[in-house]
């Protein structure tokens, strides 16, 4: 037969195989949709070349690509956190390998029903802070207004900046078992996951590069695009002037506010960085106050103001309120946003919709019946084995809904009991909703495939050409056959989503064209909080960097010698115990029991686990200015903290375990002194290395150089001082007093001298933006230059333990002063823009 010679025919036949192959055991839940096969189990016609791509690769090769998209998401830090998690709650970014593909038919009738959606609540958000003509027809009952903790009074008669509330708006979504897509829930306070998508889509294109160009699957760029121009066009100074305020490192979701602050060239902000003065909004920075326009909040509404909205806020900016009343910052979404994300509002918005939209809702929401209505409260109470029932306002119900949402027929009798007393007595605070049963799609899992539900979120923005949605999202699947467990906390996964056009897609990118490309040498502002933690940053790692010195030279000093140490060994004592790295009972009998407590013991202030544990503190506040490297140093370090000891832990054991430490910390030192720009944060970073080193210094040498140090003493200060090698390559001889201070106190070119920390400290400080102009130099600069004379004023024998005191306390006060000028402002400084490093 003439198909039998035909090349295209046997291809196709042994593709058909293939895919057969592949499929044999995905084998969907009765009464379920399944988005990669139909009711007969074939598979669907959008998914057909990704199916053909897998089963041509092999499970091997799947899996090694698979794998390589894994390491790409490491490399890049990217995390989340989970909360209440005792192991500190910071987890690699779980990835569901295979993406979720949908074709352009359905994701064309998908786009319409989100941009109606979108302004159909936008349109709501108008009247309940603007006429209230909705509350007063009696179309939404007032209570399911009022009693919402999300409607905020003080934003009643406020018009937003721009003229609209919603200008980020997400809806989560699913498809039911008729096929039918179906809102699950509105996300309009500060809708997450849109930089997540976005890395899940370069972690899989890496991995499947050649397949995502050949199924043409739409690229996510244009969304941001849009959402960037919209931002910055609310901009009244026309500099770009706009921020991301972020609740901090301990937000679950910390990761992808640092992203899309760094992708967008947004300035990532926390509450602290900001002040309100003359109802203008301020970024506290290295060069003075400067003015934002313009905060996309990742931060709930409530949290915002502490003086006008929740007094126990500790994350917002005190006055922000009254700005946005003046008008003199735009906040994106607005301030209120939130009270139309509430499942109580559900239930009305189907009939909302067409009263102020004047047309049906193309996407319905999930049935939902608001408890706070006697018709509806019977409904719940009559139906309860066949609802699920969720708090109204997304807030916990005491004695009934405590944990979120739960099934009518899961409930033991007792708690049914509680919750239909709380139905019956506090209807309000809770909705009866629908029980979806979620459509599913394959997930890979140990070489084959696997059906999963899902909820698909998907993110629209205003522009100025009107509404974009992102042709894509951000996927969660969960991880078991519940489809309740899909949440990133409860243990779920995400997936990429790939949107297929028919023709080749367009190459959108954020970036300029090449011709149009500005040539810039600086990096943005520098808030003052992000200068302060980068300059603690450097001390606390130069810190825990002379601790390990001290232990490993003094672990060191016990297996070698056989006096036991030899007469440092009471001094490096002494120095352990003074700043806090060994407790003072446990006596000299055993000086190992310093060094291993200095090692491992965190109830000691100055013992490396803590010093490890707040640099890591301090760098997760400024992770979006750190390298992936840099930061996974410091994560590391961290683990190797809470390896344990052995029992039988010795001298040996100890030095090894310091040495160790050491190397990874120089790593840290490697990596910031070759990977970051000579601008303000570096700068910053150095200076703080600087001045704990030569507090250390100073420290060592009072410790060890007396009127007449011995020899051992002296080889330990150059041990401590990293000098050994050069202080043998220049004096063939013993250790002297005089050469060994010379060389570690007041040689210029010796960068582990004290000399040569004071004269980089000068450096730094000339080199600091802020004080232009100025009649006389500040005080750190006076404090610097009076240091950097006495070091070439005298010569190593006059110094004494008075005077490394001395220099050690002038130190401090210049640390103080870099504080009081840096990190603090009290007025508005004219600097200009693009002086801000």
């Amino acid at each position: 037969m003439p198909g039998r010679s035909d090349p295209k025919a046997r291809t196709r036949r042994f593709e058909e195989a293939a895919v057969e192959a592949l499929l044999a055991e995905y084998k969907p839940f009765p009464g379920v949709h399944d988005e990669l096969v139909d009711g007969e189990g074939r598979p669907r016609a959008h998914w057909t070349s990704l199916l053909a791509a897998l089963a041509e690769m092999g499970v091997e090769e799947v899996n090694r690509r698979f794998r390589a998209a894994d390491r790409h998401l490491y490399r890049s830090g990217v995390f989340y956190r989970v909360y209440d998690d005792p192991n500190g709650g910071e987890r690699p970014w779980p990835i569901s390998h295979l993406p979720l593909v949908i074709d352009a038919t359905e994701w064309r009738a998908l786009e319409r029903g989100l941009i109606q959606r979108a302004q159909m609540l936008e349109s709501l958000l108008a009247d309940l802070y603007g006429g209230g003509q909705l509350v007063r027809s009696g179309a939404l009952p007032a209570a399911a207004v009022a009693g919402n903790p999300d409607f905020l009074r003080p934003m009643v008669g406020v018009d937003p900046h721009g003229g609209s509330f919603l200008r980020i708006y997400a809806a989560d979504i699913g498809r039911g078992p008729d096929g039918n897509w179906w809102v699950l829930s509105d996300r309009t306070q500060s809708p997450s996951g849109a930089g997540y998508a976005l890395e899940n889509r370069i972690a899989i294109a890496r991995a499947l590069p050649d397949l995502a160009r050949s199924l043409n699957v739409k690229r996510l760029a244009s969304y941001f695009q849009g959402l960037r121009a919209g931002l910055t066009r609310l901009d009244r100074s026309g500099e770009g002037r706009v921020g991301l305020l972020t609740p901090g490192p301990l937000n679950e979701t910390y990761f992808e506010h640092a992203y899309l602050a760094r992708y967008l060239g947004f300035v990532l902000l926390e509450g602290d960085d900001l002040t309100v003065r003359d109802n203008i909004v301020y970024v506290r920075t290295v060069a003075g106050l400067k003015r934002v326009d313009v905060l996309m909040r990742r931060l709930d509404a409530d949290y915002a103001d502490p003086l006008e909205l929740n007094p126990s806020s500790r994350l917002g900016v005190p006055g922000l309120m009254q700005a946005i009343r003046a008008g003199g910052v735009a906040v994106v979404n607005a301030l209120g946003a939130g009270v139309v994300e509430a499942p109580a509002m559900m239930g009305f918005l189907p009939r909302l919709g067409r009263q102020v939209l004047g047309e049906a809702p193309i996407l319905p929401n999930v049935a939902t019946w608001w408890c706070g209505q006697p018709a509806e409260r019977e409904r719940v109470l009559d139906s309860l084995d066949d609802l699920v029932l969720s708090p109204a306002f997304r807030r916990p119900v005491p004695g009934a809904l405590e944990d979120g949402p739960v099934i009518g027929a899961d409930l033991a009798p007792a708690r049914r009991a509680a919750v239909e007393h709380a139905i019956r007595t506090r209807g309000v605070d809770i909705v009866g909703q629908e029980a979806v049963r979620l459509s599913t799609m394959p997930v890979w899992r140990n070489g084959r495939l696997e059906p999963r539900p899902f909820i698909l979120r998907i993110f629209v923005a205003a522009t100025e050409a009107g509404w974009t949605v992102m042709p894509g999202g951000f996927c969660r699947v969960s991880d078991s056959m519940d489809a309740r467990a899909v949440s990133m906390q409860g243990g779920g996964r995400s997936a990429d989503v790939w949107v297929l056009d028919a023709a080749p897609v367009e190459q959108t990118t954020l970036l300029p064209a090449r011709d149009a490309v500005e040539v810039k040498r600086q990096t943005g502002p520098l808030p003052s909080r992000a200068a302060d933690n980068f300059f603690w940053l450097g001390r606390y790692v130069e810190r825990a960097e002379s601790t390990l010195r001290l232990l490993r030279t003094l672990a060191g000093r016990l297996s070698s010698t056989a006096d036991g140490g030899g007469a440092s060994v009471p001094a490096l004592l002494d120095l352990l115990q003074s700043w806090g790295a060994a407790p003072d009972e446990l006596g000299r009998a055993r000086p190992i029991r310093h060094v291993l407590a200095a090692l491992t013991r965190r109830d000691q202030p100055g013992a490396l686990p803590n010093l490890i544990d707040h640099a890591r503190h301090t760098a997760s506040v400024i992770r979006d200015r750190l390298s992936p490297d840099a930061w996974r140093t410091l994560a590391d370090l961290g683990l190797m903290m809470d390896e344990p000891v052995p029992a039988a832990s010795a001298e040996p054991d100890a030095y090894e375990r310091a040495d160790r430490a050491l190397r990874a910390l120089a790593a840290f030192s490697g990596l910031a002194s070759e990977n970051m720009n000579r601008l303000a944060g570096w700068r910053f970073l150095d200076l703080g290395r600087r001045v704990e080193r030569g507090i250390a210094v100073c420290r060592f040498a009072r410790a060890l150089v007396g009127e007449t140090p011995s020899a051992s003493t002296l080889d330990v200060l150059l041990e401590l001082c990293d000098s050994q090698i050069t202080y043998r390559s220049r004096y063939v001889m013993v250790e002297s007093r005089a050469p060994v201070l010379d060389l570690v106190l007041l040689d210029p070119v010796n960068p582990r001298s004290l000399a040569f920390q004071i004269a980089a400290i000068s450096d730094h400080l000339d080199a600091l933006p802020g004080h232009l102009g100025e009649a006389l130099p500040p005080p750190e600069e006076r404090l610097a230059a009076r240091l950097s004379a006495s070091m070439k004023a005298f010569d190593a024998v006059e110094f004494d333990d008075a005077r490394l005191s001395q220099i050690g306390a002038e130190l401090m006060e210049l640390s103080n002063d870099v504080a009081e000028r840096y990190f603090i402002h009290r007025q508005p400084v004219e600097t200009p823009w693009d002086l801000l490093a």
